[in-house]
């Protein structure tokens, strides 16, 4: 695009979201608009270069595509695109970019953060304290442990990184088996999940959500995996069938679960794991940082300024795959 035409941006929001952080920076480079659902995209569209999609669980875009007659590139400040990866768009001449490497670190932090606390059993400790209750017991050591990290993207690989300085024993799952990677002892393929399953003490799950792993961790998954071992969902909800899960986790073919993502988001207050002692539960928080919104902002800057100048885009997402990377 020529530097001296103003593009149009529409920045796509949850309905009711304030506007986000840093955004006089994007007006200073182009038209802006803003939309919060199909209605007010169906009038914003038109005309529209640039989206920046803020709500990743939208299906807005979906239904307002026709509206679309300028749309060239759409960046989704989030990890996940699935909702996005509608057939429309995925046939399309559309770019899409995607959040990847902004909360990396964060979720990887997290993920280590969970291991140590089934490690050294801290739900159970903060449940003394609050009861008052002083109790010894003897914890476990998570030295040594096997970690096999589901999806050993560009997060995966953090956590991988992570866990190994803790002194743990990092394994991944991906597409492309690797025994040459930096981060993992080894990367396997697709096709060795079921046998790594037996094999590692926490299974952590970073994949993208895609027609591939929707459903994945069913009571198969479970039945393959160590009675000690404990799950950690970090990914997307979908990925884990919930009843199988408290089926497992029940009936002791699990140890325990950390979950920061679920199928029915938010999780409502009458279901039952809310009430399993050997599950740690938070609210699809584990990327988010203090200034993550603002990050986003400064990120998207880079690449428009990057597209805006005709230059190559960073962070593109394979639309068939449905993740950047791939």
């Amino acid at each position: 695009m020529s530097k001296h035409t103003r593009p149009v941006v529409t920045v796509l929001t949850a309905p009711g979201e304030k506007e986000p952080p840093g955004m006089d920076a994007v007006r200073a480079r182009a038209e802006v608009r803003f939309a919060s659902d199909e209605a007010t995209l169906r009038n914003t569209l038109p005309g529209t270069d640039v989206m920046m999609v803020t709500d990743f669980r939208t299906e807005a875009l979906e239904a307002a595509w026709g509206s679309a007659d300028k749309l060239r590139w759409i960046h989704a400040t989030s990890a996940g695109v699935d909702a996005l990866m509608f057939p429309a768009l995925i046939h399309s001449d559309v770019t899409v970019t995607n959040a990847r490497g902004i909360f990396d670190r964060t979720i990887a932090e997290y993920v280590l953060c969970t291991i140590l606390m089934f490690a050294k059993d801290f739900p159970r400790s903060l449940q003394l304290q609050r009861n008052h209750e002083w109790k010894h017991r003897d914890t476990e050591r998570a030295e040594g442990s096997q970690v096999l990290v589901v999806g050993a993207g560009s997060i995966g690989r953090q956590i991988g990184r992570l866990v190994r300085a803790a002194g743990m024993i990092p394994h991944g799952i991906a597409r492309t088996p690797r025994n040459d990677d930096p981060d993992f002892l080894a990367v396997h393929g697709n096709d060795q999940l079921y046998e790594q399953l037996g094999l590692a003490d926490y299974v952590v799950i970073a994949a993208p959500l895609t027609p591939q792993t929707e459903g994945l961790f069913d009571e198969k998954a479970f039945k393959a995996m160590r009675k000690t071992a404990r799950l950690i969902n970090i990914g997307r909800g979908p990925i884990v069938k919930t009843d199988d899960l408290i089926a497992a986790l029940g009936n002791g073919e699990i140890a325990g679960a950390g979950l920061d993502v679920f199928e029915e988001e938010p999780v409502p207050s009458d279901h039952p794991l809310w009430d399993m002692d050997n599950v740690i539960m938070t609210a699809h928080m584990a990327g988010d940082f203090i200034g993550w919104k603002r990050a986003l902002t400064d990120q998207f800057l880079e690449n428009f300024d990057r597209w805006h100048e005709g230059g190559e885009l960073f962070n593109l997402v394979n639309k068939e795959l449905g993740y950047a990377g791939g």
